[in-house]
């Protein structure tokens, strides 16, 4: 099976601090997303006010698993209020080749 990446754009809320971002996106990590079966890695990148985030899985099912491994939880609604969500895309991407 190949690695599968979960590849997120997306930008936060106007009342949302970068600070306050990164806590509950820790909070997420530490409690939900790094428990999954699979989790590798996740990383957050940005450019001016667009977040974009790789996580990254040991197979395509983990990562089509994990993607309902927070439902229900205050953690993931936590997470989820600071984004504003029309501006999310998303991809699952298997991994193909490095160079």
């Amino acid at each position: 099976m190949a690695k599968t990446a979960w590849i997120f754009s997306y930008k936060l809320r106007k009342n949302v601090s970068e600070e306050q971002f990164i806590e509950r996106t820790q909070s997420l990590h530490d409690e939900v997303i790094s428990k999954a079966k699979g989790f590798i890695s996740w990383e957050h990148y940005r450019q001016d006010k667009v977040w974009t985030d790789f996580v990254l899985w040991e197979t395509e099912e983990d990562a089509k698993n994990a993607m309902t491994a927070g439902q229900g939880k205050e953690v993931t609604e936590r997470f989820y209020a600071c984004i504003q969500m029309q501006t999310c895309r998303a991809l699952v991407s298997q991994f193909v080749k490095q160079y």
